[in-house]
Formats: structure tokens, C-alpha cells, sequence
């Protein structure tokens, strides 16, 4: 095997790690007992300091122009508003309820992407968006006591699918590792701002339980700082193709996650599947058509 092999084999086995680190996510928010606001406050946090830790390291220079820093800080705010509707929709529901709304981003994307970018919406986005639609009508429809959870899952998924369509085009003239650490730091600008006038922060006591500080270093650590810093990094030698394909398996990872760690609790009626499995298509065939798009 050559060294190009080794290196593209390597990279593979870390961006699935990686993927399988970001399906943990939805887990810890369920198994920490805090808030979605705070909860977020504190990833961001640690996540914020262990990027820092990272570029001191690496002696990396964070410089960044005015403009630059503004454009980073500001989608630093999408991002919070986000990640606190995912937890808040994990809260409110179950694991499985907001990872599968949250894979309907690609839809959104479909959407936003052509809005943002004043390009044309192509047909084929719209029948993938449709099968997404029936998918999310199902679940509607079979798990209406989720109907709260399932809505906040659903704003998650259109916030990150606005970042992503914001950084794909922040992405083309700067460092992917640099965004990530001003948006995050941005992110918890913002929170902390709201916790300010919601009086929340003035009750800041710090004074967690010991779970819910191991969670929390984890979140931020591991699935946060290092998992950003790793899909950022395999992207030097697989497509883009590739890394949307394997990213796709995020919720498939988490789903199977929450049924090992809660169990029953997981369980939902067929009418769930038979949704889930509309959109985890539709999700998986999105990428596969674009790449043939691509080609011919």
C-alpha cells in the first residue's frame, strides 16, 4: 500500500471516529441535567479554552482582520442558537427525535444555500426536499406527543444549515480552524449576553455535580474542540464528496447510541422508522446525486 493509501485510509478511520464522536453528542446532552442555555455556556467555554490551549501549542497565529473577526463573531451567534435548540429539542423529546430532525439540514440547505448565494434552486433539490418533507410528516403524525421537541429539532437543523451555508463561502478565504475558534467564542459572547439580561448568569454558581462536569469536559473537549480540529484536518486528503457521505452516518451512530444507553426509552412506533428512514435516504442519496451532477 502506498503512503498516499496509508494517509487516505488513515483519515477515513479518523473522520468516522469523528462522526461517531459528534452522534455522542445528543447522548451527553440527555445524560447531563442542566439546561440547554447553560449546558451550551459551558461546551463553548471549554471548548473556546482548549482551542486556545491548541493554537499556543502549535505556536498558531489567530490574527485575523476587522471584517474577518466581525463575520466570524456575528455567525458565532447562529451556531449558540443552534446548539441550544438541539439540546433543548433532545429536553423536550428523546435522542432519536432530534438527530433525525436535525439530518433534515439538508433540505434547509437546499433551500438557504441557492437563497444566500442568488443561485438557481435545481429540481432534483426539490424532490430530495419533498421525500425530507414526508419523512418529517410521518414522524409528526405517529410521535405527536414529540410535536415540541420535533419543532425545536427541526430550528436546529435550519440554524446549522445557514452556518454551513455562511462558512462554505467564509471557508473559500480562510483558516476552517480559526473560524471554528472565533465562532465558537462568538458563540459564547452571545450566550453569555443573553444569561446577562435573562439575569440567569448573576445565579452562576459553577457549583455542578461531579457527572456533570465529566460530561461537560467531554462535550467540550473531546466532541467539540478535538473533533473540530480532526474533521477539519481529514479534509486535506478525502473529497468533499466523501466527508459528506461518512458525515451523513452522524445520526445513524447516534440513534444506535441512545438505544444502548437509554434503552426503551428510545423506542418509538414504526411510523417513526418508516419517516427516519425517508429522510436518512434522502440524506444519503443527496450527496451521491450531486457528485454524479458533478461528473457529467
Amino acid at each position: 500500500m502506498s503512503s498516499a493509501q496509508t494517509s487516505v485510509t488513515k483519515n477515513l478511520l479518523i473522520l468516522h471516529f469523528t462522526v461517531f464522536i459528534w452522534g455522542f453528542t445528543g447522548i451527553l446532552g440527555a445524560l447531563i441535567s442542566i439546561d440547554a442555555v447553560q449546558m451550551v455556556w459551558y461546551r463553548v467555554l471549554i471548548a473556546s479554552i482548549t482551542l486556545y490551549i491548541y493554537f499556543l501549542l502549535t505556536k498558531t497565529s489567530i490574527k485575523v482582520t476587522r471584517k474577518q473577526f466581525l463575520q466570524f463573531f456575528f455567525t458565532g451567534s447562529i451556531v449558540a442558537i443552534h446548539w441550544i435548540l438541539f439540546f433543548h429539542a433532545i429536553k423536550v423529546s428523546a435522542v432519536s427525535v432530534a438527530l433525525v430532525c436535525l439530518s433534515s439540514f439538508t433540505l434547509f440547505t437546499a433551500i438557504l444555500e441557492p437563497l444566500i448565494k442568488k443561485q438557481r434552486i435545481l429540481i432534483p433539490d426539490v424532490i430530495i426536499g419533498l421525500i425530507i418533507i414526508l419523512g418529517i410528516y410521518l414522524i409528526f403524525k405517529f410521535e405527536s406527543q414529540y410535536t415540541l421537541g420535533i419543532i425545536f429539532g427541526l430550528s436546529s437543523a435550519i440554524g446549522s444549515s445557514l452556518f454551513a451555508t455562511i462558512n462554505s463561502t467564509l471557508v473559500q478565504k480562510n483558516d476552517p480552524k480559526i473560524i471554528g475558534f472565533y465562532e465558537i467564542t462568538g458563540a459564547f459572547f452571545w450566550i453569555t449576553l443573553y444569561r446577562f439580561f435573562d439575569q440567569d448568569m448573576l445565579n452562576e454558581t459553577f457549583s455542578l455535580s461531579t457527572k456533570d462536569w465529566i460530561y461537560l469536559t467531554i462535550l467540550g473537549t473531546v466532541c467539540t474542540a478535538l473533533a473540530y480540529v480532526a474533521g477539519v484536518a481529514v479534509m486535506r486528503t478525502l473529497s468533499a464528496f466523501r466527508v459528506a457521505l461518512i458525515t451523513n452516518l452522524e445520526p445513524v451512530y447516534g440513534i444506535l447510541l441512545a438505544f444502548i444507553f437509554f434503552g426503551t426509552k428510545e423506542t418509538m412506533s414504526t411510523g417513526f422508522y418508516l419517516g427516519a428512514a425517508l429522510i436518512l435516504g434522502a440524506v444519503f442519496l443527496y450527496p451521491i446525486y450531486k457528485k454524479r451532477k458533478n461528473l457529467q
